[in-house]
C-alpha cells in the first residue's frame, strides 16, 4: 500500500500562484508515474499532470499547459504541482495519483492509489 498526503492549497486571487506537494510513505519504491488530478462541483474528475520516476516523460493537460509545472524529489518521496496564472476555472480538489505500472497518462483507472485531496479556490 501506498498513503499519499495533499497539502498547500487554498484560496489565491487570479493571476495568482499555488504550490501543492504530495508526500508519498508505505511501499513507494514500486511507484512509477504520480499524477495530479482535480475535480470541480458537479464534474468529473479531470486529468491535470503527470510524471514519471526519473522525470523524463511529462505530460500535462491542455488547460494548465504554460501555467502549471510538475516535478518530484523521489529522495522526498514527494512531487509537486507549481501552478501559475491561476484562473477561477482552476478551481476545484485537487488529488495526487500514483501509479505502479510502467505507463500512466490521464486515465484515472491507471493510478492506483490517491490521496485525500486539497482544495484550491481561485477567486475573480
Amino acid at each position: 500500500q501506498v498513503q499519499l498526503v495533499e497539502s498547500g492549497g487554498g484560496l489565491a486571487q487570479a493571476g495568482g500562484s499555488l504550490r501543492l506537494s504530495c508526500v508519498a510513505s508505505g511501499r513507494t519504491s514500486g511507484t512509477n508515474f504520480m499524477g495530479w488530478f482535480r475535480q470541480a462541483p458537479g464534474k468529473e474528475r479531470e486529468f491535470v499532470a503527470t510524471i514519471n520516476w526519473s522525470g523524463s516523460i511529462i505530460n500535462y493537460a491542455d488547460s494548465v499547459k504554460g501555467r502549471f509545472t510538475i516535478s518530484r524529489d523521489n529522495a522526498k518521496n514527494t512531487v509537486y504541482l507549481q501552478m501559475n496564472s491561476l484562473k477561477p476555472e482552476d478551481t476545484a480538489i485537487y488529488y495526487c495519483a500514483a501509479a505502479m505500472r510502467a505507463w500512466a497518462y490521464s486515465d484515472p483507472g491507471q493510478y492506483d492509489f490517491w490521496g485525500q485531496g486539497t482544495q484550491v479556490t481561485v477567486s475573480s
